[in-house]
């Protein structure tokens, strides 16, 4: 990275109150430059500039953060984390998350298996899959303290595909768009069916950009009952 990027990554952390040293510096070069390689392999990611991949895609996951529901330890699974966002950037700055990465296309898999290789990440782990399957997995389901997504989907279809694996006491958190009002008004009933309350929602602006978006916090009040989540036909054709 040259020195304005360094600045952009550096200065953007510390917009979030994230204290970035050279280290951590030196590991998002790593992850840009296999994001990059890769990316002429298998589709990761139609931004490719140095500059607009810390901004739309490190900072954007970085400020996940300010949920405040992030402290540094907790048990966290990343739904349909595509190229590891937002999970690998949060991974990168507190080591002792530990991790799951979960993709239904292996060779995005693949991809961050050799990131995690790389950049020496430890306590992650890679699950080739689908999260209405694994949802109902004794392994998976209502173990994790977050359950993070960046994910394109109607958040009353997208809650029925992370809330199973949070514990009770534990959250989900939807990375949404700026105009997020009707989404809320249309997932209330499917939030409050699996569990959930909606505890807050955090407004969002990217350094160095006029990206605005929101942090959709979900607290998890009541197990998710064992009906949920259902196949796929019926989360997309008949939403809750």
């Amino acid at each position: 990275m040259d020195r304005k990027n360094i600045d952009k990554l550096i200065n953007g952390a510390a917009n979030f109150n994230i204290n970035l040293s050279m280290f951590h510096v030196e590991q998002f070069e790593k992850y840009f430059k296999l994001l990059i390689e890769w990316n002429e392999k298998i589709n990761l990611t139609s931004i490719t500039d140095e500059g607009d991949v810390i901004t739309k895609h490190f900072l954007d996951s970085l400020s996940v953060f300010k949920s405040g529901k992030i402290t540094g330890n907790e048990n966290i699974i990343d739904i349909g984390t595509g190229a590891g966002f937002p999970s690998i950037p949060l991974k990168i700055v507190f080591p002792n998350i530990k991790l799951t990465l979960l993709d239904s296309i292996n060779k995005r898999i693949v991809f961050l298996e050799e990131v995690i290789d790389k950049l020496n990440l430890e306590n992650i782990y890679t699950v080739h899959g689908r999260a209405e399957d694994y949802g109902n997995k004794v392994n998976f389901r209502e173990k994790y303290d977050l359950s993070v997504s960046r994910a394109v989907a109607s958040l009353n279809i997208l809650a029925e595909y992370c809330i199973p694996f949070v514990t009770v006491n534990g959250y989900f958190i939807a990375m949404k768009g700026p105009s997020i009002e009707e989404e809320l008004k249309l997932s209330k009933n499917a939030i409050k069916t699996l569990g959930g309350v909606v505890e807050n929602v955090v407004d969002v602006v990217i350094p160095y950009t006029e990206i605005m978006h929101k942090l959709v916090i979900v607290k998890k009040k009541i197990k998710t009952q064992s009906i949920y989540p259902r196949k796929p036909k019926f989360i997309n054709k008949k939403p809750l």
